[in-house]
């Protein structure tokens, strides 16, 4: 008798759901989040059982890896695809984790992708390392928005961030509580960039590039850190069938529905991976600056519409760009690109 597995997991605990190849509910518990607990709770239907599906939440790692050892066939739920079943004016964590396993037995379940188990410590390092960076722009932001207010005058990204000399106190010295300002703005760059610095140099003795990922560098913007974030973000390239699916998985296209050429509401924005939007946008910021086909691009876009929209225009290019190199392994072609 095949049956079918859910767990809608939570911060601390789990509901255990489980059904027959009928759809008929044969097991229900909640359960804490320990792993005895959840294997005893199996265990007396584990030759049946077909499939488990466990929802992409925050905390998935652990019990995803705790079936896989055991043997079990696990599946990954995108919750940002599922479709909710209507008409019901209640719902719980037992209806959710019964329409898990429903899902799975009806063969309609959208699935994520299962990140090898080997590749998500450094993965998760290169997510702490844009968390910081995130960090370290907005500070940036601050105290460069603070010197323009008091000195008519935009100081460098550049030289915010230089370690070896400081470039920022010249700039503040008459007044005393801005110069406290930029000392304590310029101590807590200069922290993160350190600190980003140590990730990094971890991150290039742990993994490296190889083909097709190696195309990687060649696109404008990507570094060997960029790139590293990109193949780990991305996974095989393969499991995106076209080069729109993986742009859409990047957040670089829109989610607005139009129809007769009027906007009838938009889709989920946050649907897709955010650590590879924020690479491309990186990428494309850096491009924009360093490379004049990517600039010449952008300010086209510019002329036409506003600085957001041409950034994530060249995001897309990038994005578009970066899928063809992985799948064929190709050099990137500007000549191609920006047209």
């Amino acid at each position: 008798m095949k049956l079918y597995t859910g767990f809608d997991l939570h911060s601390s605990n789990n509901y255990l759901a489980i059904v027959d190849k009928k759809g008929k509910r044969v097991f229900k518990k909640k359960l804490r989040n320990d792993p005895k607990n959840i294997l005893t709770a199996l265990m007396p239907h584990k030759n049946n059982i077909s499939g488990i599906v466990v929802e992409s939440t925050y905390n998935w790692y652990w019990l995803v890896d705790l079936l896989m050892e055991e043997g079990y066939k696990v599946h990954l739920a995108n919750p940002a695809a599922i479709q909710q079943y209507k008409g019901m004016k209640y719902r719980d964590d037992k209806d959710d984790a019964f329409w898990l396993a429903e899902m799975l037995r009806l063969g309609i379940l959208p699935e994520g992708y299962i990140y090898p188990k080997a590749e998500r410590p450094v993965r998760d390092l290169l997510r702490k390392r844009g968390h910081l960076v995130k960090l370290r722009t907005s500070l940036i932001l601050s105290l460069q928005n603070i010197i323009s207010r008091n000195n008519g005058f935009k100081i460098k990204v550049n030289d915010v961030k230089a370690l070896r000399t400081d470039r920022v106190a010249p700039f503040l010295t008459d007044n005393e509580d801005l110069a406290l300002v930029g000392k304590v703005s310029k101590e807590a760059i200069d922290f993160f960039t350190r600190k980003i610095k140590v990730i990094e140099s971890a991150v290039e003795k742990r993994v490296t590039l190889e083909d097709p990922y190696t195309s990687l560098l060649t696109v404008y913007g990507i570094g060997k850190i960029l790139g590293l974030t990109i193949k780990l973000e991305s996974g095989p390239i393969e499991r995106f069938k076209k080069a729109g699916n993986y742009v859409s998985y990047c957040r670089k296209v829109s989610s607005k529905w139009i129809s007769n050429e009027k906007k009838k509401g938009k889709g989920n924005a946050k649907s897709g991976n955010k650590y590879l939007a924020w690479a491309f946008s990186e990428a494309a910021e850096i491009a924009r600056r360093s490379y004049p086909e990517a600039r010449a691009y952008y300010n086209r876009k510019m002329q036409k519409t506003n600085f957001m929209v041409a950034h994530n225009a060249l995001s897309h290019k990038l994005a578009k760009a970066a899928y063809y190199i992985m799948k064929d392994g190709v050099s990137f072609m500007p000549e191609k690109i920006f047209v």
